[in-house]
């Protein structure tokens, strides 16, 4: 009980320290369906409307509930994946591994069928990526990432039962630290580290689920699968 009191406390306190950044109608804030933010990605944008005009080609909304405990942060959309259904991870290999091993760990109930109408759902699990548009060659620019971090700060900001946040590659790891305004000297990115952050949020490291990554076998699925199996069990304990 006294650790239930404590979590709550902390996600109290990161609320208040990361500044509200709602829309309103307590909602988070989502960037807008034509973002004119970032110029690059914008051009990319409207390539891609001429092209597939039958695909999402928008920034790609979060997926999952807002009161839910864990947050996965992932790069940026796939072209043919999650800018062509308009879910994050869905309809792209990264989809497949990501899915299945939440699944197995009991934060999302349903099958994948790589595509948003397949009825899956997230169980007190969230998903979102760093940068919200689709870019070129699927490799954001720094001055993206920062641009687009003002949303992920109001990712978290928005949920109030926030325990841990699972960030898929270097850059998800980066894009958390400055959210929270934090320097990455501490905190080094290491596929499996457990970083415990000073508001007590814990920021957890995989290798991304890219089709690259598990080609080259740097990551496997039993690899991700126990980085998942390892939060799920954290969580359970402070329940």
């Amino acid at each position: 009980m006294a650790e239930k009191k404590q979590g709550a406390k902390a996600a109290a306190a990161r609320v208040a320290v990361l500044r509200p950044e709602t829309n309103g109608e307590g909602k988070v804030a989502e960037p807008s369906r034509d973002c004119p933010l970032c110029p690059r990605l914008v051009a990319y944008r409207e390539e891609n409307r001429r092209k597939w005009p039958e695909w999402f080609n928008a920034p790609v909304p979060s997926f999952g509930p807002l009161s839910a405990r864990l947050l996965v942060v992932g790069l940026a959309p796939g072209l043919k994946g999650a800018n062509r259904t308009g879910r994050p991870f869905t309809g792209d290999f990264a989809g497949t591994l990501l899915y299945e091993t939440l699944i197995k760990s009991g934060f999302a109930r349903g099958t994948y069928g790589a595509s948003p109408d397949d009825g899956l759902e997230l169980i007190d699990c969230r998903i979102v990526n760093a940068v919200r548009c689709a870019p070129p060659k699927n490799l954001p620019d720094p001055s993206e990432i920062i641009t687009c971090n003002a949303f992920l700060r109001a990712e978290l900001q928005g949920m109030p039962h926030l325990e841990a946040v699972l960030a898929l590659g270097h850059v998800a790891h980066l894009a958390v630290l400055k959210a929270y305004g934090l320097g990455h000297g501490a905190y080094r990115f290491r596929h499996g580290a457990v970083h415990a952050l000073p508001d007590g949020l814990l920021l957890v490291d995989s290798y991304h689920v890219s089709r690259y990554n598990t080609q080259t076998g740097r990551l496997t699925a039993a690899m991700f699968e126990a980085v998942v199996a390892g939060l799920a069990q954290r969580l359970a304990r402070a329940a």
